[in-house]
């Protein structure tokens, strides 16, 4: 999914009184474009990508320009260095290639005379066991919601991503979950969202992905600007970047797995 990058710059106040109405008049201004970054790097062996683009103007249509005269590489804890080729313009890519549990992953990206840099460790699994369905006692239909059951490892910090399709269609809502209050317990985690409705029959896919701490900030930012939870969301505003020289986007060496029901 893509997520427009901007600053806020701008609010609206609309006041109404009981015989008239005021209506302020916005001056928009548009924030320069940043470079926006967005990398993966797995534990399953494979093709690796960094996608690389400029953000865009708050007035501009959603439209990313790619940036492709970048050099882009990634080095591990233990010296080894890899470059990733240009596949398409923006897009980068190393093949084939896997991260190693534990590893910490250093991505380097070079352009227009600056260097960004970004680490990230990646967590050892945690298995994703069952998923299960029940019925969405918030809706008036014959809903569903989908729940993750998974055991959290006692005496560590965990963080989690998970990513809900229906149908083979990623659902809009951002989960991310850590284990502060659930460290060591069985975990039952609801995946509430309102942008897909789930029915039965309908084929739910969960990928469950382990991320760092630094990633969990970054999602878990901008899943509380998606609206979705109790009291609406917060005031848009950059997620926290892990990269330097003011990039925006995020660089997450994570694990990865993924399991299918059909919904009851």
């Amino acid at each position: 999914m893509k997520f427009k990058y901007q600053l806020l710059i701008a609010a609206i106040l609309l006041i109404v009184a009981t015989s008239c109405q005021k209506v302020i008049d916005l001056k928009l201004d548009n924030a320069a474009p940043q470079l926006v970054i967005e990398g993966n790097l797995t534990d399953q062996f494979g093709p690796q990508y960094v996608i690389i683009t400029k953000s865009v103007s708050f007035t501009s249509d959603n439209i990313f320009p790619p940036v492709t005269d970048a050099e882009v590489t990634i080095a591990d804890s233990l010296g080894y260095k890899h470059k990733l080729g240009q596949s398409n313009p923006g897009v980068y890519s190393i093949y084939p290639f896997g991260g190693i549990p534990g590893h910490t992953y250093t991505l380097t990206v070079q352009t227009g005379g600056k260097i960004y840099t970004a680490k990230s460790t990646m967590p050892y699994p945690v298995n994703l066991d069952t998923l299960t369905t029940k019925t969405d006692v918030l809706s008036n239909k014959d809903l569903r919601t989908v729940t993750v059951d998974y055991q959290d490892p006692a005496k560590i910090a965990n963080q989690y991503r998970f990513i809900l399709y229906i149908n083979g269609q990623q659902a809009g809502a951002i989960f991310t979950n850590d284990d502060s209050f659930t460290n060591g317990r069985y975990v039952k985690d609801d995946l509430l969202q309102n942008g897909i409705d789930i029915h039965p029959l309908d084929t739910a896919t969960v990928e469950m992905e382990c991320i760092d701490k630094n990633i969990y900030k970054y999602w878990f930012s901008l899943s509380q600007q998606q609206g979705n939870g109790p009291g609406g969301g917060t005031t848009p505003a950059n997620p926290p970047s892990n990269f330097n020289n003011n990039a925006l986007g995020y660089f997450s060496a994570h694990t990865t797995q993924s399991k299918a029901i059909i919904v009851k």
